[in-house]
Formats: structure tokens, sequence, C-alpha cells
């Protein structure tokens, strides 16, 4: 079996937000869009990570107002980043070895796509019944929050 590359399960064209947005405006995109995590981008350049957990985390400290608190301060400010072509099994073993639901797919430094659990679980169910088409979920929206 030839080996293959995170472009082909990855969510293409992820949803990103910025870091000044809200915490209250995360929270709203990840439970409209149904998903986890999101890319924090600046000016078009990665800068971070911010899952449901962190946000869920910053909102429950005293004090603490998600609609001013922003997402840079729930962000985890060195995601892990890939290439579209580095190799599925490389990504997913890495996930596993620093326990973290993303791996952020860049190339030429823009964000192109996620690669989450959920789309390692599809690759490892296509792979398993012998499919070598995609998995992933293709398009979360290419949009900046």
């Amino acid at each position: 079996m030839r080996r293959q590359a995170v472009r082909r399960y990855m969510t293409a064209s992820p949803v990103v937000i910025a870091p000044g947005a809200s915490l209250a405006e995360a929270h709203d995109v990840m439970r409209a869009r149904r998903i986890r995590h999101l890319p924090v981008v600046r000016e078009g350049a990665l800068v971070g990570v911010v899952s449901q957990r962190d946000v869920y985390l910053v909102e429950t400290l005293r004090g603490v107002d998600p609609a001013v608190a922003c997402v840079e301060e729930a962000m985890s400010p060195d995601p892990y980043a890939v290439s579209p072509e580095a190799p599925l099994h490389e990504v997913a073993l890495e996930m596993a070895r620093r326990r973290i639901g993303s791996a952020v797919v860049v190339s030429r430094g823009a964000v192109i796509g996620l690669f989450t659990t959920v789309d390692a679980l599809g690759a490892l169910g296509a792979l398993a019944r012998g499919d070598s088409g995609t998995g992933g979920r293709r398009g979360a929206g290419d949009e900046a929050i």
C-alpha cells in the first residue's frame, strides 16, 4: 500500500478566527459549525489554535466576560502545523504523542486545512476497508471570523 498524505483526509478550507475576536464569538462559531478547533490567523499567518475546551475553560474563570475576553487569551500559541504532503501515519502518531486533537495544514504560509481526530478516524475506517479515497470532511468553510 502506498503512503497516504494528510491532504487526502484533512478538512479543506477550515473556518479561521482572528486573535482579537471574542471568546463568545469563537464559541458561537464552533456551536453553529459543529466544530471543536479554530486555527487563529493574524494577517494571513497562523499564530495559534483555539479549541472548544480552551474556550470553555477560560469562560468558566471567575471574572471573565466571554464577550470581552479575546481568543488570543485562550489559544495555544504554538499549534502543530504540517505540510499537506506530510505522511498520514506520522501526523496521527504525533497527535497521539502530544495528546492533541488537531493539526493545522499549512502551505506557503497559509492555512489550507485542518486534520482532526474525527478526520483521523475517517482515515482509519477508510483504510481498514481498503479504500484509499478521501475519508475526511471536505471544505468546512473558507472564511475568516
